[in-house]
């Protein structure tokens, strides 16, 4: 088997491992849920992660403020990161592990939700935004490796991508933002 065989093969399976799990397919659409239903009540969804995690968030947040399949109204979306004066800013004045915290002090509401996408669960930026998501009232979703590290003990709801090979948890976590997105779309969107 060639390499490039080998990877395939590894994505395939992790995949094949989410497919047959019924309780992870379940938290799927939990996922799915609890953001339409934010969605509905006016909250906003942020996205928040670090280097291909951060490609991640900026992506899916796109996917829902921008459109999916369809042509539609856009949803309240946004990748934390975004804005590099503030990331640079914050970073440099107070600390990288709180620039995700900070930017949700000031613009997230009680009802709304935090994607956090880390393959390793140990973010420290993402874990100080959890606690004050927790402050304030923000439904947190995290999108781990298998472990979940420590985001598992701090999110509401886990997706631990049952793979510890940081690119096959990343294929593996842009196919499960893909599904949610298109769960959330034709959620809120109905097609006629």
């Amino acid at each position: 088997m060639t390499r490039i065989e080998q990877s395939i093969s590894e994505s395939i399976a992790a995949k094949q491992a989410i497919l047959s799990d019924t309780a992870f397919l379940q938290r799927i659409q939990d996922a799915a849920d609890i953001i339409i239903r934010s969605l509905r009540n006016g909250g906003k969804i942020h996205f928040c992660g670090n280097g291909g995690s951060a490609a991640d968030a900026q992506h899916l947040a796109a996917e829902l403020s921008g459109r999916f399949y369809y042509d539609r109204p856009p949803l309240n979306a946004e990748a934390l990161h975004c804005n590099t004066s503030y990331l640079t800013a914050v970073g440099n004045d107070y600390g990288y592990e709180f620039i995700f915290s900070r930017l949700l002090r000031g613009t997230a509401h009680a009802g709304d939700v935090l994607v956090g996408i880390s393959t390793s669960g140990n973010s420290k930026n993402i874990l100080e935004a959890y606690d004050v998501c927790k402050q304030i009232g923000v439904t947190t979703i995290s999108f781990t490796g298998a472990s979940g590290g420590k985001m598992k003990e701090h999110s509401d709801l886990l997706l631990n991508v049952p793979s510890s090979d940081t690119p096959r948890i990343q294929e593996s976590h842009i196919m499960i933002g893909h599904i949610i997105c298109e769960l959330v779309e034709s959620a809120m969107f109905p097609k006629q």
